[in-house]
């Protein structure tokens, strides 16, 4: 009965937010250390391929289609910015590395954005359920 309980909020959503963002922060850690390092290879976690598995999850685990946020991105697939951005990914350094400090930093502080969110969201969702736990409801 818990389990069906705690399955119908967004608490598993969350939880795999938080354990996606902790691998991906170790990953962006690991570039970061190696910045230096003579033909190292950038490393990352796809965050977009995570998004859309989520997203599929979700969309099995519940009979109905919640709203889509696709359209709230400030940068379409086919913008011109966007794709500037992309190449900067992939720029070769003279000793054959492909690390930017500046980019794998920005990275990590967009990681660690989004798992404090997902903290206080699930803070917010414990909270909630100890009021309703405890029945103590104040308006």
């Amino acid at each position: 009965m818990i389990n069906q309980l705690l399955g119908s909020t967004t608490l598993p959503a969350l939880e795999e937010t938080l354990l996606f963002s902790q691998a991906r922060h170790e990953v962006l850690a690991g570039n970061i250390a190696n910045w230096s390092t003579p033909g190292y290879e950038v490393r990352d976690l796809s965050v977009p391929e995570f998004q859309r598995r989520l997203r599929d999850a979700l969309s099995l685990q519940n009979s109905y289609q919640r709203p889509s946020l696709r359209g709230l991105s400030r940068s379409e697939p086919g913008d011109a910015l966007r794709e500037v951005r992309s190449q900067l990914k992939t720029i070769r350094y003279h000793d054959g590395s492909n690390v930017g400090l500046e980019q794998q930093v920005t990275e990590l502080v967009k990681n660690q954005l989004l798992h404090n969110l997902a903290v206080n969201l699930l803070q917010n969702q414990f909270r909630m359920l100890q009021t309703a736990i405890r029945g103590n409801i104040s308006v």
